[in-house]
């Protein structure tokens, strides 16, 4: 396949020609050859790009997929490999995964028992044991109020404490 101009590869990506031009001042791209002043990309930059493009969905900001790529760039070691990036990511994923499907549980929880409003489904308990107060939000166990017989009572947030005694 031919070389393409930043206009195409921008359309085929689904971004902004700016995305692009941004991301190789970045260093997240590598800077394409030029053609009589313009940019011409091989085919091949629109893998990085939908890896960029799948990592930014991910919550992945500029500076870790910075660290995820600098060996593919660089010769030289670097003081952050991409595996310890990549792991350290994983456990923040898991920790949005398993929010996700507490909130997602609860939402669908509350739909089921046809509340009549979001704060209706919900329940706050508070700890002052320690050094400040935790804060927890969990899913009411709506089994006592309507008559079904449900035990969907689940945490769902625990706010933390920044104020001390």
């Amino acid at each position: 396949m031919k070389d393409l101009s930043i206009g195409e590869i921008a359309s085929y990506a689904g971004v902004e020609a700016s995305a692009i031009r941004y991301y190789e001042s970045e260093g997240l791209l590598p800077a394409p050859k030029r053609v009589s002043g313009h940019r011409r990309y091989s085919p091949d930059v629109l893998k990085r790009l939908g890896l960029i493009q799948l990592l930014r969905q991910a919550s992945f900001g500029i500076r870790e997929i910075q660290a995820l790529f600098k060996n593919l760039n660089d010769e030289e070691e670097t003081a952050t490999p991409w595996q310890t990036v990549a792991t350290a990511k994983i456990a923040e994923l898991d920790a949005i995964i398993e929010q996700s499907q507490a909130t997602r549980a609860w939402l669908a929880e509350a739909l089921a028992n046809e509340c009549e409003s979001a704060e209706d489904c919900i329940a706050i308990a508070y700890d002052e044991s320690g050094d400040g107060m935790e804060v927890t939000l969990t899913c009411i166990n709506l089994s006592t109020r309507t008559g079904k017989d449900s035990d969907k009572s689940f945490k769902l947030l625990t706010m933390p404490s920044t104020c001390k005694k």
